[in-house]
């Protein structure tokens, strides 16, 4: 028995916000976005390496203020690359982990919170 890969999809209400989060600020590039029909919901995917996430304005696909854990070994360059940007919304800090991890922690414009890790745990 075997599983895949897991995409986590996260709650947005703003395109323009989750772009400039998303892409902007985070370096994710937009891979494909989709829509019923005009001025319908959006529903996208973004990506950076191998992180896949899925963005979702539809009612019911995700919960505002879900968390997930992305895991980086370059988790000191990534927070220097974010901090130079000077995104007025965040400004991320590192922080050692009791379990031996480091971590960094960001906030969405809709409540989701991503932990950005190196995932070195005792």
């Amino acid at each position: 028995m075997s599983f895949g890969k897991t995409t986590p999809i996260l709650r947005i209400f703003d395109e323009i916000k989750a772009v400039e989060f998303y892409v902007d600020f985070l370096g994710f590039k937009i891979d494909w976005q989709h829509r019923f029909e005009a001025n319908f919901p959006l529903y996208l995917q973004v990506s950076r390496g191998d992180c896949v996430l899925h963005l979702s304005e539809h009612h019911g696909d995700a919960t505002p203020g879900s968390a997930l854990r992305i895991e980086t070994d370059e988790l000191e360059a990534f927070q220097q690359q974010l901090l130079a940007k000077e995104y007025k919304f965040a400004h991320p800090q590192i922080q050692a982990m009791p379990w031996g991890s480091q971590d960094m922690t960001v906030h969405d414009p809709f409540g989701n919170r991503l932990v950005f890790t190196n995932a070195i745990c005792v």
